[in-house]
């Protein structure tokens, strides 16, 4: 019997710009233009994010502004369409819920594994806490545990754990240096690809 399958897509840079470049772009700080594609440590990069938000005053509110103007890049819809179509479909994100909702509106609310804040009655971010530690390894592995064949899509350093314990792992439009750290997955630099290489790891219909 063949195994029915599950894909697992990273968020930002996948399926949406990344939220953290926006802010940086409003509110004009380089700071924060560092993102998972930098940075390997997720708790290095977050504190250094955390630091900056606290230091210029950054709200919530002011995130929740630069997130209603986010749209899915480019041919997400047909690509989603395509792949719902033959897969499910699982975003691992290590973004959190207090940002995601209007942007999961727009791509009919999949199912969403991300983060929380802790947030003051200002509205300034004092903390971040980790639904799961390294949780897209354990999701992929969880998903597998119960049967299911794991294909994994990602572009950034926070992605590589997802992709190795994944059936199949595929890079979408990663940054030189990753693709030359790892090797071993092959590198989709458009939809179309993507979609080429999903259909072979799942073993169904481009």
């Amino acid at each position: 019997m063949a195994q029915p399958v599950i894909t697992c897509l990273d968020m930002e840079g996948v399926l949406f710009p990344e939220i953290w470049l926006g802010l940086a772009d409003k509110v004009g700080l380089q700071e924060l233009r560092l993102t998972t594609r930098d940075i390997s440590d997720y708790d290095i990069l977050m504190k250094k994010r955390l630091d900056v938000l606290r230091t210029h005053r950054i709200t919530i509110h002011d995130i929740h502004d630069v997130v209603r103007d986010i749209r899915p890049l480019p041919g997400v819809p047909e690509f989603l369409a395509w792949l719902r179509q033959r897969s499910q479909v699982i975003i691992l994100s290590d973004t959190f819920y207090e940002f995601v909702q209007p942007l999961m509106e727009q791509i009919q609310f999949p199912t969403i594994f991300c983060h929380t804040l802790g947030i003051d009655d200002e509205g300034l971010i004092a903390d971040y806490f980790l639904r799961q530690n390294d949780q897209k390894r354990h999701a992929v592995r969880a998903l597998k545990s119960l049967g299911f064949r794991v294909v994994a899509g990602g572009d950034s350093y926070n992605d590589v754990s997802m992709l190795q314990e994944a059936d199949a792992g595929i890079f979408f439009c990663p940054p030189a240096s990753i693709v030359q750290e790892y090797p071993q997955f092959p590198v989709a630099s458009t939809y179309q690809e993507f979609q080429a290489h999903i259909a072979r790891a799942g073993g169904f219909l481009s």
